[in-house]
């Protein structure tokens, strides 16, 4: 009975429910849609960074560490027996890592040289371009954002000069081989790709490396010396770490959706007791019970929520589906501030995010339907009757 009272109170609103309810839609839209964004964000830089550099995880040198370039200059040896077991297998592929300075056109710029070897296909890189058989000049693969940063086009000459194990300073010519295009700016700007034989040849470091990348699927080993094994959620949680910062501005967003959506159910709720309190008091006066009176109104703030749960499938619904499957196109490049971030934006919607999001709405709508309900319970039905009723 009280279903199909709630029901019948709701349609005779008309345009005031389905404002509420439009309103709440809309919050459960945006929540959902931005929940979405910054999993998706998530979801991409973690993908990217395991395609273009992580794979299954790495061994780093013990003095290795890719944020101090201070400490390159000693963070490289020949790698444990197993881990060139996995090597020569091309189970992993070995990167020797060292500064140096470039001379394009005259200028001077310091870059991070790395070696690696051109046949490998651990990670989605163009390194089988730096296959070139000229031994006078080095083969240097660059990155787009290095390309456009340092004026430098596929068959550019330019000096390359390195430090190297005897702490002698020795030069060559390099030439650009390939411009690779890459949404990871961490192996694009201020970054060179040489073959690994030749670095190792050009530094003295015979055999020796600074990392060792493995494929995905694989186990970490055990016996690995003083080398040290990172697992993927240690190389990416510089990422994680970034999107967990600016998740509270998007909680402050989810509170101003959620307030307004509230706003508007508590609103209709204290309007709708007050225009229908000899509705009210005829209905106590029948021997309907306070308790199921309370009912009927919080019983209709929760079809409210059921209502709008529909309007968000019919009206968004196809709008979450089409940035979901084509993305949402960024007017900039993000990958030159630093962030990893796709020039098309894809939210991801899991079970997860949609059960807590309609969980969270419809508990908020809920209490603040209940809220205005509880002054029913006070009134006395000879009251509601004559319009005796303060809310």
């Amino acid at each position: 009975m009280l279903f199909k009272i709630a029901i019948k109170n709701l349609i005779g609103a008309k345009l005031r429910t389905w404002l509420n309810v439009f309103v709440t839609s809309i919050s459960f839209f945006m929540i959902i849609f931005m929940s979405g964004l910054y999993d998706g964000m998530r979801e991409h830089a973690k993908q990217v960074s395991i395609d273009t550099e992580i794979a299954g995880g790495a061994y780093w040198h013990p003095q290795y560490d890719p944020l101090d370039p201070f400490t390159l200059e000693d963070a490289h040896s020949i790698p444990p027996s197993n881990i060139i077991k996995l090597i020569e297998n091309r189970k992993a592929t070995e990167i020797l890592v060292s500064q140096a300075s470039i001379y394009p056109n005259g200028r001077m710029m310091p870059v991070i040289m790395k070696g690696i070897s051109p046949k490998q296909n651990i990670i989605n890189l163009p390194t089988y371009s730096l296959d070139k058989q000229d031994k006078s000049l080095i083969p240097v693969l660059i990155g787009r954002g290095m390309a456009k940063y340092s004026k430098l086009n596929i068959g550019d000459q330019f000096a390359i000069r390195w430090l190297d194990a005897n702490k002698t300073y020795d030069a060559n010519e390099g030439v650009i081989v390939h411009i690779m295009d890459t949404e990871n700016f961490k192996v694009d700007m201020g970054q060179i790709w040489i073959p690994i034989d030749r670095i190792q040849t050009m530094l003295s470091m015979k055999g020796e490396a600074s990392y060792v990348i493995y494929e995905e699927g694989l186990a970490p080993l055990e016996n690995i010396g003083e080398w040290i094994s990172r697992d993927v959620k240690y190389l990416i949680r510089d990422m994680e770490a970034l999107i967990d910062a600016d998740e509270p501005n998007a909680m402050v967003m989810y509170g101003i959706i959620l307030s307004l959506a509230a706003m508007g159910i508590f609103n209709a709720q204290v309007l709708s007791i007050f225009r229908r309190k000899k509705e009210i008091g005829t209905l106590m006066a029948l021997g309907m019970t306070r308790v199921k009176v309370v009912g009927l109104f919080t019983l209709e703030g929760g079809l409210n929520v059921f209502f709008a749960i529909i309007m968000m499938l019919v009206l968004f619904g196809p709008i979450l589906w089409y940035f979901a499957t084509f993305g949402i196109p960024l007017p900039i490049d993000h990958s030159e501030l630093g962030i990893l971030m796709a020039t098309r934006l894809t939210p991801v919607y899991s079970f997860g995010l949609l059960f807590f999001t309609t969980t969270i709405v419809s508990i908020i709508v809920l209490v603040v339907s209940y809220i205005p309900s509880r002054k029913i319970s006070t009134m006395k039905p000879t009251d509601a009757l004559k319009g005796k009723i303060i809310i």
